[in-house]
């Protein structure tokens, strides 16, 4: 910030010298033209002032506006040569100090107008003084003026090209300075995944191949024994592969996590047949077309599935869930499973597993019940809209991302 400052203050005054140097050179200019203006031409003494301003002024707008201040000298110019005569003694038909402000405005147009202005302004400027300069030494050569005026306009276009060339440096500087910031931040992706790999998903292996290899290892292992030794494999595997996905994002080349795949509501039967080969007895139904689902509803949808169906299958793991889905004026989901012996937890307890599927809900703008069944199991009921229209608040989205 202060580097900044400081840049805008030496800026700023660099054009307060700019300023103050061409003021200083305009009234030179005025103090030279108006007391030899009745040495050149024959004025009367009361219009001496305002013939010398148009001969000494104009530069004053050498950085405001050059093209204007060259077009009202040239212009001025060309009245001051034919309509007031010179003195016998004298050869050009306007004062020195305005052919030295003439060449100051062209180059000025030459280093910021464009180049048609550029080209009107030297062809007019080198018609102005070689047509009204018919003797002197530069007069007596049709090439002296135009010659002499395209020096002037070639070194503004080098000035001008020089200055192009530095910005354009500066802008490729700070370009490189981005790109190497963006490096920096991909190569701590990296490293973040790497150190994800090396710890949880190293530890989430050994979960599953334990999992999997118990029933082989540990003697007398129950039928229900191996069934929760596959689901938790299942589960660990599912957990394994979400990882491995997150790792994807944080090693990918600058792709926003928000660019990459998400559920959609046609993923969600998938859901079921995996719960059902983790050895859950789960039974559903489907009504309507998933595919009209819209991705914001379908992403709601599929993790608040996701989160019934874990629930049910670790609070309740003898119980039967039924699950109903219902796509019509709304996206409705029913999942719901039924008593069971064993004493488990309620659900939710410790967790934010029902808050955050609400939170989901409420986010998509819909809205989710859940509590205890009058048969005794836990029932979840969502409803969510197949409108997008709903501003998403990010308050919600945090809670339900926990």
């Amino acid at each position: 910030m202060k580097q900044q400052i400081r840049a805008r203050t030496k800026q700023f005054s660099g054009r307060m010298w700019f300023d103050a140097v061409t003021v200083l050179v305009a009234l030179i200019f005025y103090a030279v033209a108006w007391p030899t203006l009745h040495l050149t031409h024959t004025v009367p003494i009361a219009v001496q002032p305002f013939i010398a301003a148009l001969a000494a002024f104009p530069i004053l707008l050498i950085r405001i506006n050059p093209s204007l201040g060259w077009a009202i000298s040239a212009g001025s110019g060309m009245l001051i040569s034919l309509a007031i005569p010179n003195q016998p003694n004298n050869e050009l038909p306007i004062q020195v100090v305005h052919i030295l402000c003439l060449f100051a405005l062209l180059f000025a147009v030459a280093v910021r107008a464009t180049v048609p202005i550029i080209g009107v302004a030297w062809v007019a400027t080198s018609l102005l003084l070689g047509t009204t300069m018919s003797s002197g030494d530069l007069g007596s050569s049709a090439w002296g003026w135009p010659i002499a005026l395209g020096a002037v306009v070639l070194f503004g276009l080098l000035v001008r090209w020089l200055v192009l060339s530095r910005q354009q440096l500066v802008r490729q500087e700070e370009e490189n300075e981005v790109e190497r910031a963006r490096r920096a931040i991909l190569e701590e992706k990296a490293r973040i995944a790497r150190d994800l790999h090396d710890v949880v998903a190293h530890h989430m292996s050994l979960v599953v191949v334990q999992a999997q290899t118990a029933p082989y290892r540990v003697a007398d292992v129950t039928p229900a024994a191996r069934a929760e030794f596959e689901s938790i494999g299942a589960t660990a595997r599912e957990a394994l592969n979400e990882i491995r996905g997150m790792l994807g994002v944080l090693r990918s080349d600058g792709q926003a996590p928000e660019h990459t795949p998400q559920p959609k509501a046609t993923d969600v039967p998938a859901l079921f047949e995996g719960a059902l080969r983790a050895g859950v007895r789960i039974a559903w139904t489907i009504d309507g077309l998933l595919e009209t689902v819209p991705d914001t509803a379908g992403l709601a949808l599929y993790r608040i599935t996701q989160e019934s169906l874990s629930n049910a299958s670790r609070h309740a793991p003898e119980a039967a869930v039924q699950v109903h889905l219902r796509v019509g004026p709304l996206v409705e989901l029913i999942v719901r499973n039924g008593p069971t012996a064993t004493v488990a937890r309620p659900v939710g307890n410790g967790g934010h597993g029902i808050a955050g599927m609400q939170a989901r809900a409420l986010a998509a703008g819909g809205d989710l019940t859940a509590g205890p069944h009058p048969d005794g199991g836990f029932e979840v009921h969502a409803r969510l809209p197949l409108s997008q229209t709903t501003t998403l608040d990010p308050v919600l989205l945090g809670q339900a991302a926990n």
